[in-house]
């Protein structure tokens, strides 16, 4: 009994110094150190993110984290696995928000908290969050902001300032496919009937899924509509409706 209980506070005494050893190595660290490790975690987790491996990729960014808490990519990222992934819109908020208290002209970051505003149908919010992020002259992603600016403003029944955040998004990447979508919406709600379906007709040409062919696109569209529900089961419907035009 002697020897066992002996053994057992071996083996305790073993882990504590194995513990205490990593967290001296960590304390030890240099502050260059720390960021280059942090940099590699964060490297290795978008690598995965990119191949659709969530959870090594949310382990390898927290662990990025750990060792480099204000970097502002790195809470990005973990905010976006948040809201495309886990689905869960308070904390990709919250890792967003970080991210822009690192960095307030960090226009991703507002992008993303955009659309994790919508996501809560908090659409007042994101349209202030999408335009924080165009209000940056160097934001590369601007077409994509002016986009999501365009479907939280069509949201909320604003179909002029709809259209014009959706043009505006066209004029910035002129082959980009989404806002044609968001366009022949706008109008259609507008009553503009044939520029609605003149804009689809764009859309479907520009999509790289359909190529123009606007039966697979009648066709796919329809087997959507099956899982779809809420905005965009009435999308959808308005969509179909559109092609009869």
């Amino acid at each position: 009994m002697d020897m066992k209980r002996s053994k057992g506070i071996s083996m305790a005494l073993q882990a504590i110094i194995i513990i205490l050893t990593l967290i001296t190595g960590c304390a030890s660290m240099s502050s260059d150190e720390k960021i280059k490790r942090s940099t590699a975690h964060y490297q290795l987790g978008i690598s995965y993110l990119n191949d659709n491996n969530v959870q090594p990729a949310y382990v390898e960014l927290q662990k990025a984290l750990d060792l480099n808490p204000h970097d502002k990519e790195v809470l990005n990222a973990l905010g976006v696995i948040h809201l495309l992934k886990f689905e869960d819109y308070p904390k990709a908020v919250e890792y967003f928000k970080r991210a822009l208290n690192e960095d307030k002209n960090f226009s991703e970051a507002s992008n993303n908290l955009g659309f994790a505003y919508e996501r809560e149908e908090r659409f007042q919010e994101a349209i202030e969050s999408y335009k924080d992020a165009l209000s940056n002259p160097f934001y590369k992603n601007a077409q994509k902001a002016f986009n999501n600016l365009g479907r939280a403003y069509y949201r909320i029944r604003k179909y002029d300032e709809a259209a014009d955040a959706y043009k505006e998004s066209i004029r910035r990447s002129s082959d980009f496919p989404l806002p044609y979508y968001g366009l022949a919406l706008s109008y259609n709600a507008l009553g503009r009937y044939d520029d609605a379906a003149a804009a689809l007709k764009m859309a479907i040409g520009l999509d790289p899924d359909y190529k123009g062919d606007t039966e697979k696109f009648r066709k796919e569209i329809r087997e959507r509509r099956l899982f779809a529900k809420g905005n965009e089961e009435r999308d959808i419907d308005d969509l179909i409706e559109i092609l009869n035009y």
